[in-house]
């Protein structure tokens, strides 16, 4: 659900990119498409897909063209945009230029994104995924999913420094829930179906009602004192839940079946204190 301010953000958007590239369909897709989107905290989440590559100028004219929407309008700070092209949709694992976290950038469409967009996709100008985007998969959508949580959250576990940001807890807390239910079941939930979810396999409630909170109450700024114990008892409870996910047999209809539903968190798990450098886009939407 949408307010008006988000749908004239969305309008302007488009029609101040038509110009620009050859444009032949914008789509959204996350909670703006699935019904979970929360104005103002949510992302936008959007596909354009173009005719053919962009020029160097027209790249350039295009990051001009969110730097002044950014500066404009504060919501488009939350609008993320991928340009792939339509003869390159057939390949996943293609970068493609994207506007993200206020920059440009070159990332891919991934398995659960096309496969959000055939099953709900939001049609904001052109024609619908459907007639450009080949299907994928339910093995794509699974083996995606599994190197995700092994090559991105798993070792994520191994800086707790960074357990104390909101949108580690969030992303890291939300996309085991969606994960687990995705690979058992085969569909796609929302955000705030994840956090019934959450609470089902045994996290840690209070963590579960501070991120449900911060994203559909009102918030209050949390204490030092807080954010501490909330990473502990987060990297408690998610490194076995990660253990259990990248671990899961497959049975013979290609889904994977968790053992149990409520992994026992190891009492007492900490990934080791290392340094942790700047840290690189985490490219989940919230």
């Amino acid at each position: 659900m949408t307010d008006e301010a988000t749908d004239q953000l969305i309008d302007h958007f488009v029609s101040v990119v038509r110009p620009v590239l050859p444009l032949v369909s914008v789509w959204a897709h996350g909670s703006l498409a699935g019904g979970d989107y929360q104005p103002g905290r949510s992302d936008l989440d959007l596909i354009a897909v173009l005719d053919r590559p962009c020029t160097a100028l027209e790249e350039q004219r295009l990051g001009e063209v969110h730097e002044s929407l950014g500066s404009a309008i504060p919501l488009a700070s939350k609008l993320h945009c991928s340009y792939p092209i339509a003869t390159e949709l057939d390949d996943p694992a293609r970068s493609h230029l994207t506007w993200a976290h206020e920059e440009l950038m070159h990332r891919a469409v991934t398995p659960v994104t096309r496969r959000e967009l055939h099953d709900f996709g939001l049609v904001l100008y052109g024609q619908p995924p459907s007639a450009l985007l080949p299907p994928v998969t339910d093995a794509q959508v699974a083996d995606f999913i599994i190197s995700d949580m092994a090559g991105f959250w798993r070792p994520s576990l191994d800086h707790p420094e960074r357990w104390s940001r909101d949108i580690w807890v969030d992303l890291g807390l939300l996309t085991l829930a969606r994960a687990m239910v995705t690979l058992r079941d085969g569909k796609l939930i929302t955000k705030a179906e994840a956090l019934d979810v959450l609470t089902e396999m045994g996290a840690p409630r209070e963590v579960v009602d501070d991120i449900r909170q911060r994203r559909y109450g009102n918030h209050s700024r949390a204490t030092d004192q807080w954010t501490a114990r909330r990473a502990d008892l987060t990297l408690t409870f998610l490194g076995p839940a990660i253990e259990q996910i990248t671990t899961l047999p497959s049975s013979k209809d290609g889904k994977h079946r968790p053992a149990s539903d409520n992994p026992t968190p190891t009492r007492g798990h900490r990934p080791p204190a290392t340094s942790d450098g700047p840290v690189h886009c985490v490219e989940r939407s919230v």
